[in-house]
């Protein structure tokens, strides 16, 4: 699920998983910082299935802005909202290192898809309402930003390192220009960093909700299954955790077979593993979808570099590697040779979300222009 439009609100150890320090770029991610000039704050990326929060603080670097304090990764569906999972991120401070910043917290960057709507983030991926007011109530700050959730990857991929990505399509060094991020987890996400001056702003998009556009005869047949249950069936509908699902429920009655397996994770594994023909057959449908949607959204926002993220990638990167999605990222005709200069490259989540949520709110999200 897509944007979030941008907004400024002001005034015991848990089951969270541990994260230790990461890559260069992850360790730490110009301009004034929050509060105090390196007043930590914290900066949190909320997806379907799990949070990442973060206390960050600035590190007035241009090229890593942001230091990660301490991080912790979520599961959404173990907490009853983000508010609860927040004060449990902050209550752990108290057995860190950073105890003193526990208790002069002023500010929240926020990265979550979905869009704001009175004092809610409404979202149907996630597992819980999420109340603006709630989260700046239950901590005690003055201040909450919120960022799209790909708004904010994007944003992180200024201060990316080649050595920190994975190749999937290889060309020469691009030029400057649009770069886009997309990419399937819990729903299909997508922005364009577009470079600027003094600094690169990031467009949001509603890309997974463009028409899914079929490709192949197997692919028109899966389509026309899909419309049953909706008239618009978007690339989402498809390139999805739950998109995942749909075109296994699909291709298995396309076989005459009863579906074997209820979770994404359990399709994927299964085709992996060569334990189901039908789900091999569907994760290579999945992989040839997200080729050509690609190459779609490149010619489309101009992009001289493509990142691919999402939850669910990282898992099929070898299977990605052999399947038809370069056939069909290149499969444009005349602009087959823009593509062939174009890049796609691989990058893990991680902390790219909160070091993007935690950039952006230093350089955009406290700027009187946006809000109070």
């Amino acid at each position: 699920m897509g944007e979030v439009a941008n907004q400024r609100h002001a005034a015991s150890p848990s089951p969270a998983e541990p994260v230790g320090a990461t890559s260069s770029m992850q360790a730490s991610a110009l301009s004034a910082s929050a509060g105090e000039p390196g007043q930590p704050f914290l900066a949190a990326d909320i997806g379907g299935t799990h949070a990442r929060i973060g206390l960050v603080n600035a590190r007035g670097d241009a090229r890593q802005p942001v230091r990660v304090l301490h991080f912790h990764r979520y599961a959404c569906a173990d907490w009853p909202d983000l508010a609860a999972m927040l004060r449990d991120f902050v209550a752990q401070l108290a057995h860190t290192p950073h105890a003193a910043a526990a208790a002069d917290i002023r500010e929240c960057a926020v990265a979550c898809a979905g869009y704001v709507l009175d004092d809610a983030i409404v979202n149907g991926n996630l597992a819980w309402p999420v109340s603006i007011s709630a989260i700046r109530d239950a901590l005690g700050i003055r201040q909450l930003a919120v960022i799209n959730d790909f708004e904010a990857v994007a944003y992180a991929t200024q201060f990316l390192d080649a050595a920190e990505t994975r190749c999937i399509i290889e060309a020469p060094p691009p030029p400057p220009g649009p770069v886009l991020v997309m990419g399937p987890g819990t729903g299909l996400g997508s922005a364009v960093l577009l470079p600027g001056s003094p600094r690169a702003r990031v467009l949001a998009t509603e890309a997974g909700q463009i028409s899914l556009a079929p490709g192949t005869e197997r692919e028109i047949e899966i389509l026309r299954l899909l419309r049953r249950e909706r008239s618009h069936v978007s690339f989402e509908d498809a390139l999805s955790g739950p998109g995942l699902l749909k075109l296994y429920r699909a291709l298995a009655e396309l076989h005459g077979a009863a579906p074997r397996w209820s979770t994404p994770a359990e399709v994927t594994a299964a085709a992996l593993e060569g334990r189901d023909p039908v789900a091999r057959e569907v994760l290579e449908i999945f992989c040839g979808l997200l080729g050509s949607f690609v190459g779609d959204l490149g010619l489309l926002y101009g992009a001289r570099a493509i990142y691919l993220a999402g939850g669910i990638l990282p898992r099929i990167h070898d299977f990605l590697l052999a399947s038809t999605f370069a056939e069909r990222y290149f499969n444009k005709g005349v602009m087959r040779a823009w593509l062939q200069q174009v890049p796609v490259r691989l990058i893990e989540h991680g902390q790219l979300g909160v070091i993007g949520a935690a950039s952006w709110f230093l350089d955009e999200g406290r700027s009187p222009r946006q809000g109070a």
